[in-house]
């Protein structure tokens, strides 16, 4: 690009200015017409789960705005690290991530080297939505309240168990600091991804676990388990009556989690802004984010690069500490 400049100022500052006003003009007409081909968004999470319904959803109103084909992949494994190694390993124009933030801000540090980086393999596009992850138990444990789990806990140290979708993800890390700052004593029992997870609760595999919303609502309607806490610091619209963990004492149980959408370097920054542009659109059509988002309990984000890059880099930071306490690392 330097060498460019150079060439350019040669000719004289008007005809500089004149081409160089040509060559922007030609990044973004080139931008305007992405994707030329049909496109793939990798999800490193199960199909079923709140994510991968979220990332669906977005892709059929995506099609008909790109009038090209965009499909799921669900890339499975290792907290995320698959899916994510494959986006940024293809370098592949067509292909963009739909993820959480486990895999930024919280797998660096529960792995001492990551197959990836932010900076170096992807664009920050948009943060769709966050939500907070709520406790629930299953109906036969017959525990109704924090107080009442915390209770059997301590009286009986070997009756609990908790799922997970696998170590260091986002149910264990507040679990395991719930424990920390309680005392207690909660068996950890690791599983493939969100619904398996929130499955084992409701045929009482297992005594509890953290979920979303989208995924938990079912079961609770139907009476299979039952919500105790929320992990954020205010309680949910949907569930009004349920205690947040701030609220019971324990503000340290942090169980938010967000969903963003990342492009590989290899796109231009140009094509970058359309996608943002785009998503953004759908994201604020009245009836997706009446049935794709508040009726799923999520939180509407919409933040655009700039803005998610440097949120991305202050969760780092503030995720380390969640971490060390958490005592977990792979």
């Amino acid at each position: 690009m330097l060498a460019l400049v150079r060439s350019l100022l040669s000719l004289g500052f008007y005809s500089a200015a004149m081409i160089l006003s040509l060559a922007l003009i030609g990044s973004q007409s080139l931008a305007q017409d992405w994707p030329t081909k049909g496109v793939k968004i990798v999800v490193p999470y199960p199909s079923g789960g709140g994510v991968d319904l979220l990332s669906r959803a977005l892709a059929y109103k995506l099609q008909e705005k790109w009038q090209q084909s965009v499909t799921i992949d669900n890339r499975l494994g290792a907290n995320t690290l698959i899916g994510v190694e494959a986006v940024a390993y293809a370098k592949d124009p067509s292909t963009l991530l739909l993820t959480t933030d486990a895999s930024f801000t919280i797998n660096p540090h529960l792995y001492t080297k990551l197959p990836y980086d932010l900076e170096r393999d992807f664009w920050p596009i948009t943060q769709l939505v966050s939500f907070s992850q709520m406790l629930v138990v299953g109906q036969r444990t017959g525990i109704n309240s924090m107080a009442e789990l915390m209770e059997l806990a301590r009286t009986k140290p070997e009756a609990l168990s908790y799922s997970s979708y696998g170590p260091g993800s986002q149910p264990q890390l507040a679990t395991e600091i719930f424990k920390q700052k309680s005392g207690l004593s909660i068996l950890h029992v690791p599983y493939k991804g969100i619904p398996q997870a929130i499955a084992a609760v409701v045929g009482d595999e297992v005594s509890m676990s953290w979920s979303g919303v989208v995924s938990a609502k079912p079961y609770i309607a139907n009476k299979r388990i039952k919500p105790v806490a929320f992990g954020g610091k205010t309680r949910s619209p949907s569930f009004p009556d349920v205690p947040t963990m701030t609220e019971l004492g324990f503000p340290e149980v942090d169980a938010n989690v967000w969903v963003g959408l990342f492009a590989p370097k290899v796109l231009s920054n140009a094509v970058v802004q359309k996608i943002n542009k785009d998503v953004l659109s759908v994201l604020g059509e009245p009836s997706f984010k009446a049935n794709e988002i508040d009726g799923k309990g999520y939180d509407y984000s919409g933040l655009g690069p700039e803005e998610f890059n440097k949120h991305i880099k202050a969760e780092v930071l503030s995720r380390k500490a969640a971490v060390k306490l958490s005592g977990v690392s792979l």
